[in-house]
């Protein structure tokens, strides 16, 4: 009975282990959204100055994120999967997660689109990315906090099913703004069997 049990639990966990190195990774591609196509790719180090550039112009000439926070990311070698978005070779969007096996939970860390670019679709794509990915890993949430003044983005986000959960009070550094908590409940995952 406990080899059996042994062989079972090898599966489940050469499974999961299978999976989550897929999640991990992502084919460069070319994907339409309107009337525009884009290049997909996983952010690189070199990205990051026109991240922090999406960043200043997202932010009145702030950076949320300094640069050696986003190498320091990036750098992670599991359990982060940060994508970028580029038309016409100009870095136009960018989204991370953070998927955290144990709480089940694949957390958005940042998400920006250069005002030039926004509501086209973008951001709905790289959410809706990250959400396919955490069900593919058959988690329970999705979570991220966003700016209580950025009502834009909270639209979006309960457009796609998040849940305003909570509160983080003077959460942001520099002017203290509070944070919402989001959260989205994916679907009960069955077992693999």
């Amino acid at each position: 009975m406990l080899r059996r049990f042994k062989q079972y639990f090898h599966k489940l966990n050469k499974t999961h282990k299978h999976r989550r190195q897929k999640v991990m990774t992502i084919e460069n591609h070319i994907v339409p959204i309107g009337q525009q196509s884009y290049y997909v790719s996983r952010a690189l180090i070199t990205d990051v100055p026109e991240m922090l550039a999406i960043e200043r112009a997202v932010y009145a000439g702030k950076t949320p994120w300094d640069e050696n926070a986003f190498k320091t990311e990036l750098r992670r070698q599991s359990g982060r999967f940060y994508i970028v978005m580029r038309h016409e070779d100009r870095l136009c969007a960018f989204c991370g997660c953070a998927f955290d096996d144990c709480r089940q939970d694949a957390h958005i860390t940042n998400i920006a689109v250069h005002p030039d670019f926004q509501k086209q679709g973008l951001g709905h794509f790289l959410m809706k990315t990250m959400i396919e990915r955490a069900t593919y890993l058959k988690y329970r949430t999705v979570t991220l906090e966003v700016r209580y003044s950025n009502v834009a983005a909270q639209r979006l986000y309960l457009a796609l099913g998040f849940e305003k959960t909570g509160i983080k009070k003077r959460y942001y550094f520099g002017d203290h703004e509070d944070a919402i908590d989001m959260t989205y409940r994916l679907p009960e995952a069955t077992p693999d069997v």
